[in-house]
């Protein structure tokens, strides 16, 4: 009798171990996922990543659209306002009108730091 409750002893142990080593391999198999999930190259770091892209290129555009329709309606008025085409002439071509003198003022030269006048 004390062979047989040896014999099921053994087989509890051999049955026991193999569902340890399968819940072992189970819970390794579930943390190579979840890495994969969070660090992979779809992962929520790269997802993530995207987004801040995505929300950068978004900015990017709304700023480019404004500039476009800002261009758009300077160049609406070009064309049909003379009065922006005088200022545009004028700034831009340095235009006149007839007995109209322009003066132009140079900026002051500025001063050298390396050529102070140390003989004093």
């Amino acid at each position: 009798m004390a062979q047989n409750n040896n014999r099921w002893a053994g087989a509890a142990r051999r049955a026991f171990g193999g569902r340890s080593l399968a819940t072992g391999a189970a819970v390794i198999l579930a943390l190579v996922f979840g890495w994969h999930a969070v660090f992979g190259q779809n992962g929520i770091t790269a997802y993530a990543q995207k987004r801040g892209e995505d929300r950068a290129l978004k900015s990017q555009i709304q700023k480019l659209s404004d500039e476009n329709a800002k261009l758009k309606h300077h160049v609406d008025h070009l064309q049909s306002d003379p009065d922006t085409i005088e200022v545009e002439a004028r700034q831009r071509l340095h235009y006149t009108r007839s007995g109209e003198v322009i003066y132009t003022l140079n900026d002051p030269p500025k001063a050298d730091s390396t050529s102070r006048d140390t003989s004093k």
